[in-house]
């Protein structure tokens, strides 16, 4: 018999990781064509609709503080290990992620860059930033806290959130990324675990996939330029 003191915890636990996993299911297409600028947009509000109710859940029906999933507030602090963070991806890891999936001829990013090429920049910089505050809330702020309250452990919470995040991405990017988002789940889920800091961990993520896709658009749309 489930307590009744979980259920809260449980319903987050369904949105938290649910809600992700259906825009990466089939039942996507429910939102319409998925290369379409307005599909798109509708992702991005729909992630930040399920963060918007999972905070709802925390606040409201579990009656705790957002504390308890590693928000803390605006704060210097944050802003500079997010910072410290980005830099580690942007030149350290991004950096070997890529030679490696060449060398292990896994695949790379190079099919889900050339289809968000053709988006503009602003939208980029909006799902970049959704990115960040969605699935740090949802994978490490929520379910990574929730789920090590309920099982007693960060390993098997890191584990089941760090495959789900990743598992998430696959639709567009294909398998060989889905082993770097392995990586670097990881790497964000060992970083929350030791700072619980849910905003450093937003502003590395956001900071990262902007920069990550700004300038892999801008080498594609030059590639296609000179092709021309």
């Amino acid at each position: 018999m489930i307590e009744p003191g979980v259920v809260p915890t449980l319903a987050g636990l369904a949105l938290a990781l649910g809600g992700p996993a259906l825009l990466a299911s089939p039942a996507h297409r429910l939102l319409g064509d998925e290369e379409a600028l307005s599909t798109r947009v509708a992702d991005q509000l729909c992630l930040l609709a399920m963060v918007g109710g999972t905070i709802a859940v925390v606040l409201l029906w579990e009656a705790r503080p957002l504390a308890s999933i590693g928000w803390h507030g605006f704060g210097l602090a944050s802003f500079a290990w997010g910072v410290a963070l980005t830099l580690f991806f942007v030149w350290v890891l991004l950096p070997v992620e890529v030679h490696a999936l060449a060398w292990l001829h896994l695949g790379g990013f190079e099919t889900g860059l050339a289809r968000l090429s053709r988006l503009p920049a602003w939208f980029l910089i909006f799902a970049a930033i959704t990115a960040g505050v969605a699935e740090e809330t949802l994978f490490r702020g929520y379910a990574l806290e929730r789920i090590a309250e309920l099982t007693g452990s960060y390993t098997v919470a890191g584990f089941v959130t760090v495959v789900l995040f990743a598992l998430m991405h696959l639709r567009l990017w294909g398998w060989g990324p889905v082993v770097a988002f392995v990586v670097s789940g990881a790497v964000l889920t060992l970083f929350f675990i030791w700072r619980q800091d849910l905003l450093a961990n937003i502003v590395a993520h956001a900071a990262t996939d902007a920069i990550g896709l700004l300038r892999a658009a801008a080498h594609v749309r030059k590639s296609r330029d000179r092709s021309l």
